[in-house]
């Protein structure tokens, strides 16, 4: 979210998509329906860095104790027992990190170099988690650093999510590693870039640390000034894996997660809710709907696409299987939208898919139950929503998308 990359993390909450599905589609109906698309995905995950702010919605974490720094340099002050608070159960706990004190301890980790645009969130907030961020330039070009804290509950959704290398059909990258470190901690070092579609050429590197106790870690560098709307400054981020690992496995920041407030350290309560399917029961109810020419070439595995082929080039596939969209009806289905006998409502979208692919179609066709359960089946003319076209329309047709969408194998699911 892994790094999150172009598609920004709309945590869930269909506003939110709708502001940011501008960054990939016109701001018309298409737009709402890839809204709601990632909407219902966000569901399934919603727990998934809910609280994560500021540095490419990724959090931080590390252990009280010596800094150690990993290259040189003086370690940075750590609390002393005057600082720290006294918890109701008696058990002392440490004053809650402030911005100071976070800005100090990534200067002291980070390599000789100059460092300026500091900013950070100290632990105070209740609601939001800490987070730092810097300009870091070792004379080789200017570079942006972000690190922020947080936690997550080990085992979960948002758990797997986060330390799981990715789809590359989803996240296009060069390299991604997910270990379990001897301590029980699980490692992602992932190196990638900002935008899936390549049409800027900056870099995002990053490493994840999941600890046994759920307290998370995540460090994010560039090659440019900043995330976004900054040019290039160097072929590469300034750290190299192996500093990027030793940056997130610093003893410090665990002690900094340990500083969070509980409060705001309790998982979001989550409404109970049907639960979502899996990718594998999705795609296994997919496959056999396909047209009997199109052959499937690759299946997903964090999300339910597979990529056909029926000799005349590859084609992209994606579907959604979604519960509780009844009260976004009015959002993504117009007064073009065609009501079935049984209160069903369809609609069909052509659309030219993501921004600054040229000749890039999308077809979707989109269902809406009287119970609020969505299916929504989209298209592409090529091999992934990033790719250039391998052919002039998707394999498969308005009316093949509409059969599977309508499919009553898909009340299964209901």
């Amino acid at each position: 979210m892994p790094v999150e990359h172009d598609e920004e993390q709309f945590e869930g909450r269909l506003g939110h998509a709708l502001h940011d599905a501008g960054d990939r589609f016109d701001a018309d109906r298409t737009a709402l329906v890839a809204a709601g698309l990632t909407r219902g995905r966000r569901l399934r995950l919603r727990r998934r860095a809910a609280m994560a702010g500021g540095v490419a919605g990724i959090a931080l974490v590390g252990v009280g104790g010596a800094l150690l720094v990993p290259w040189g340099g003086t370690p940075a002050p750590q609390p002393s027992s005057s600082d720290v608070a006294e918890q109701p159960s008696g058990t002392p706990a440490p004053a809650p990190v402030t911005a100071r004190d976070l800005i100090a301890t990534l200067e002291e980790l980070l390599p000789e170099g100059k460092v300026s645009a500091q900013e950070a969130r100290g632990a105070t907030d209740e609601l939001l988690p800490p987070y730092i961020r810097l300009v870091h330039d070792d004379g080789k070009g200017p570079a942006a650093i972000g690190v922020s804290l947080n936690r997550i509950e080990p085992g979960s959704d948002q758990a797997r999510q986060t330390t799981d290398c990715p789809d590359k059909e989803l996240v296009p990258h060069d390299s991604c590693v997910s270990t379990r470190l001897s301590d029980g901690s699980l490692l992602k070092l992932f190196q990638g870039y900002e935008y899936p579609d390549r049409r800027v050429d900056t870099k995002l590197w990053s490493a994840d640390l999941l600890t046994p106790t759920g307290q998370h870690i995540s460090v994010s560098e560039w090659n440019a000034a900043a995330e976004k709307d900054a040019p290039v400054s160097r072929s590469e981020p300034p750290l190299s894996t192996d500093r990027l690992k030793a940056l997130v496995t610093a003893e410090v920041w665990r002690g900094y997660v340990d500083s969070i407030p509980e409060d705001s350290r309790k998982p979001t309560a989550t409404p109970s809710a049907p639960a979502e399917p899996t990718v594998e029961a999705v795609l296994g109810t997919l496959v056999p709907l396909l047209p009997k020419d199109a052959k499937v070439v690759e299946k997903g595995s964090d999300y339910s696409y597979v990529v056909v082929d029926d000799g005349k080039g590859r084609s992209y596939v994606q579907i959604d299987v979604q519960h509780g969209m009844g009260d976004v009806a009015g959002e993504l289905f117009g007064d073009d939208a065609e009501e079935l006998p049984d209160g069903t409502l369809v609609s069909f979208r052509p659309s030219g898919g993501d921004k600054g692919v040229e000749g890039a179609v999308m077809w979707t066709v989109d269902t809406l139950r009287t119970d609020g359960f969505r299916v929504a089946v989209s298209a592409f003319n090529a091999g992934t929503q990033h790719d250039a076209p391998s052919r002039e329309t998707p394999a498969l047709t308005e009316k093949q998308l509409r059969e599977i969408a309508l499919s009553p194998r898909w009340d299964a699911f209901r």
